[in-house]
């Protein structure tokens, strides 16, 4: 298969704006010994993309200085130890850089094929947050059938597919959003009750919607000021999942509460794992979500796509939050 030497990718020229996003001419890189090159055919967009242009959350030492954490494409080149995949495969791949351009270097443990029914932009909106899902809700929050969720930034690209897990699982499915149309999207999603922030105490109706008992588990992106309260309407042995730090890194809790509830809380990154624990998590979504996408029971929610070289306009919509799931680059 003909790769050329060069190829178009977009380079964070200084860190900034959406405008420091520039689309430039680079080597077409090769794939190590456990590597696979991608013709990328679609790129996740997300929150990591902007704080990594802002200049606050720099790529680990060896991955690609572009960003994008997720692709869709077709393999175009093999490395001499992977065994598994072919060329000319059709899969999604979890990056640690590099997926804003027209072809990316993937560690073939983190390549899966796309599902059945599902394009390859929908495939591109997959691994950063189906892998953060499974690996914050499922693993850490122990999530199970019966549990009482919720999920915080309900239609982000995590809170949709928050949801949608939570409830395939079958738990009952809680989850805040910004207005009252994304709550009413949060419900098709899937969650019982979407609570609207800005008018709603979450607090308050979770405790009338659960009669007092309280949430099991809690997905949030927030921390700051919504720890303490998380924990306040956290059920006895609750668990509360921190994955972002959209309302700052500092909270002061009642530890008291902790210790009289019997609460964990817990948190995770992604991008900062070495590619056997990423392929652990790779392979507890193929064997527990692949078959949920076949079936259609689940599905990546993308809410808009852009080409390449308007990267810096998929960002300035990322930033302003009037999206409802995933934005994705199309190459």
């Amino acid at each position: 298969m003909s790769v050329p030497l060069e190829m178009s990718v977009i380079e964070i020229v200084a860190p900034g704006g959406p405008e420091q996003l520039q689309l430039r001419r680079r080597p077409v890189p090769r794939p190590g010994e456990e590597e696979v090159l991608v013709r990328v055919a679609a790129a996740g967009v997300n929150r990591p993309d902007i704080m990594q242009r802002q200049g606050r959350y720099p790529a680990p030492p060896g991955a690609s200085d572009l960003p994008g954490l997720e692709i869709a494409g077709e393999i175009v080149a093999l490395g001499s130890k992977v065994g598994a995949l072919s060329i000319g495969d059709q899969v999604t791949a979890l990056l640690p850089g590099g997926g804003y351009a027209e072809y990316a270097i993937a560690a073939a443990p983190l390549c899966l094929p796309v599902p059945a029914g599902i394009s390859l932009v929908e495939a591109a909106a997959i691994p950063e947050t189906f892998f953060t899902v499974w690996t914050n809700l499922f693993d850490r929050g122990r999530c199970k059938a019966g549990d009482s969720v919720l999920i915080h930034g309900g239609t982000s690209g995590i809170g949709t597919t928050a949801i949608q897990l939570a409830a395939a699982w079958g738990a009952r499915v809680f989850a805040t959003a910004g207005s009252d149309d994304k709550a009413r999207a949060c419900e098709r999603l899937g969650a019982e009750r979407g609570i609207n922030y800005r008018t709603e105490d979450f607090v308050e109706v979770i405790r009338a919607e659960t009669s007092g008992k309280g949430i099991d588990v809690t997905l949030d992106m927030v921390a700051g000021s919504y720890v303490q309260r998380n924990l306040d309407i956290a059920a006895l042995e609750g668990r509360v999942v921190v994955i972002s730090l959209l309302g700052g890194s500092r909270a002061e809790v009642n530890m008291g509460m902790i210790l009289t509830k019997r609460l964990t809380l817990t948190g995770s990154t992604l991008r900062s794992r070495t590619v056997a624990q990423k392929a652990e998590v790779a392979d507890a979504v193929r064997k527990n979500i692949w078959p949920l996408l076949a079936a259609s029971r689940v599905r990546p929610v993308v809410h808009a796509t852009f080409p390449l070289a308007e990267a810096s306009e998929a960002h300035r919509l990322l930033e302003t939050s009037n999206h409802i799931g995933k934005i994705v680059l199309t190459v």
